[in-house]
């Protein structure tokens, strides 16, 4: 893989990765007349709940729908500039222009005006984005092996980057695909958040999985994975380094987890051949989630890695990939006890989603 770094137009940094083996060089300048990047992120802690919520008020003016032939992760076409200033290009990662977190956000004071317990501060981080085709017509399900390959290498490559910037202190790869998810811009891409904090979901996992270490003397996911592969009703697919099944404390209507055999941090550790063995049963599973009610269906994919400078001998890197479509064309809506209380109901049990997935393959 050919890894070529450039700027574009306003300073932000893009980065080509090309797997095939008789790409061009990456010489493209971008010729657009951009404004100097100037994000304002902060962040602020809740007194009551102590987690921190992150304000990015200039997200606001972000693109939001444009029409197929002005999309801006597609490559740049003669009279139509777009952020990736090449003809073409395998995988291309770059700064967002409108981030949640960014590294040169100014100071801000330490706390809210006349709020001294509301603690307060800059929104330092990173965010970028993947772009994992060229193809504005295609999906990650309909990638290659070889390429989701490339994008895990990638993935890997921009956490250890993101590791090193100071105040970074988790690393997120995501992808949203679909509107009903929230996605305005329907290029096949994901993204990464470097946050300044640890997540309230991280910091919750790690706890439990702290209190199951010092009961049992074993990690709480590596008993989850072997029950699930003992018992197999859950199973939804499985591979020679990775297994993929439905959690048995499921919260969405489709809900897969997929696990390592083996307790790695993060993507940067794991193996070739574990990335290679990923790539193989990752597209599998997507398949499945695709035919489940024979469309594009709509999911999030988050990977949980260990943070930076904390807790990694706690963390079992896994990737959970879910929906909100409980049937062909309804939604499962975060109705009062999710969104209010946090306290999940499910309308089908695990055993069921798992079977249906299974099924779907017929």
């Amino acid at each position: 893989m050919r890894r070529t770094a450039a700027k574009l137009a306003d300073g932000r940094e893009i980065i080509y990765f090309d797997d095939t083996p008789d790409a061009p060089p990456r010489t493209a300048v971008d010729t657009r007349d951009l404004p100097e990047s100037q994000p304002h992120s902060e962040v602020r802690r809740d007194p009551l709940t102590g987690e921190w919520v992150a304000m990015a008020a200039h997200r606001q003016t972000r693109t939001y729908k444009p029409p197929a032939d002005l999309c801006p992760l597609c490559p740049t076409s003669p009279g139509k500039p777009t952020e990736i200033p090449e003809s073409s290009y395998d995988v291309a990662v770059f700064e967002n222009r409108f981030p949640s977190f960014a590294e040169d956000v100014p100071d801000v004071q330490s706390t809210v005006d006349g709020m001294s317990m509301v603690h307060r501060a800059a929104g330092r981080g990173r965010c970028e984005v993947v772009c994992f085709t060229s193809d504005h017509n295609t999906s990650f399900g309909e990638l290659t092996p070889h390429r989701v390959r490339t994008v895990v290498d990638v993935w890997a490559d921009r956490t250890e980057a993101f590791a090193e910037i100071p105040g970074v202190a988790q690393v997120f790869p995501f992808e949203n695909r679909g509107e009903e998810i929230g996605v305005t811009l329907h290029h096949p891409h994901g993204q990464i958040y470097g946050y300044p904090f640890v997540t309230p979901k991280t910091e919750r996992m790690l706890s439990v999985a702290g209190e199951y270490f010092a009961e049992h003397g074993t990690h709480v996911m590596g008993d989850v994975l072997a029950a699930e592969r003992a018992a197999g009703t859950r199973i939804v697919a499985e591979g020679e380094h990775w297994t993929a099944f439905v959690p048995a404390a499921a919260r969405w209507p489709v809900e897969v987890h997929v696990v390592p055999h083996r307790q790695v941090p993060d993507l940067p550790a794991l193996t070739d051949a574990e990335r290679d063995d990923f790539a193989h049963l990752y597209l599998r599973v997507l398949h499945l989630m695709d035919a489940l009610y024979d469309r594009p269906l709509p999911y999030i994919a988050a990977w949980h890695q260990a943070p930076v400078r904390t807790g990694r001998d706690l963390s079992w890197l896994h990737l959970e990939v879910f929906s909100v479509l409980r049937t062909k064309d309804k939604l499962k809506y975060l109705a009062g006890s999710e969104s209010g209380m946090g306290v999940w109901i499910n309308d089908v049990t695990p055993e069921q989603i798992a079977e249906r997935l299974r099924g779907s393959s017929a």
